[in-house]
């Protein structure tokens, strides 16, 4: 049976009567539009919705570029569920349910590299471009021991930054490495992965009761098919994967 939402748990999901959904907008795979309102459209902003219509309340869509701006509003009362990747850095402010779905990570290294594996890339002297604050940024500045990290604030200045000053590696996630590799001739995509960027709904610490309905509510999205239809309705299949059942 559908898991139903208590009082306390609707109190305070939707303190204002509206479930506000923190929306990150940089990542391409879960974002992919906008409708003719200008709300966004996709994966992510779907699953806002459904959990929305589970609690009987309307959805509004609070948009951030950068995934690190919204986790950085959690103690801020500007959101009630955000929906980013789940990293060790955002849940001293933000309680993460399991992921609903994942995404593999990997780097692209330039023409001519003799690197072969994604364990070749930490070693000491090698450079390594990244988007700051990512998920995956932030796997990586927990696991990297040898190599140099190398932040910058957009994926196009870590791009340029990569090519530019001959960087041993470019991280990221793999289908917008698919793009890339197009344009950097030469260029490969490493096979494996770092890590796999787990895409989870989070809440900000005080919700406590919500936060046990969200972490059942996702695991039902899973069994049921929610998230597997929502891949293939915003044409991700492929590039997106549903997460595992915890």
């Amino acid at each position: 049976m559908p898991v139903t939402p208590s009082s306390d748990v609707i109190a305070q999901l939707a303190p204002t009567g509206v479930l506000r959904a923190a929306i990150n907008m940089g990542n391409f795979l879960l974002v992919t539009g906008r409708d003719p309102s200008g709300d966004p459209t996709g994966v992510s902003p779907d699953m806002a919705a459904a959990l929305a219509g589970r609690l009987g309340v309307p959805v509004k869509y609070i948009p951030y570029e950068k995934p690190g701006e919204l986790a950085d509003d959690a103690p801020n009362d500007k959101w009630d569920i955000g929906n980013i990747g789940a990293e060790p850095q955002r849940a001293q402010v933000v309680s993460f349910t399991a992921a609903y779905c994942e995404i593999e990570a990997t780097y692209l290294v330039p023409a001519g590299s003799p690197i072969k594996s994604v364990a070749e890339v930490d070693q000491a002297g090698k450079r390594v471009a990244v988007t700051a604050r990512s998920a995956y940024c932030l796997w990586l500045e927990n696991n990297l021991k040898n190599a140099k990290l190398l932040q910058y604030n957009s994926a196009d200045a870590a791009v340029k930054a990569f090519t530019d000053e001959k960087m041993d590696a470019y991280a990221g996630l793999r289908p917008g490495l698919i793009e890339l590799v197009e344009k950097l001739p030469g260029s490969r995509i490493l096979d494996g992965q770092f890590a796999s960027v787990q895409q989870a709904i989070g809440t900000p610490k005080k919700n406590e009761a919500a936060f046990v309905f969200l972490r059942e509510f996702v695991e039902e999205s899973k069994k049921n098919g929610l998230i597997a239809s929502l891949i293939e309705r915003h044409g991700t299949v492929g590039r997106l994967s549903v997460a595992p059942q915890a």
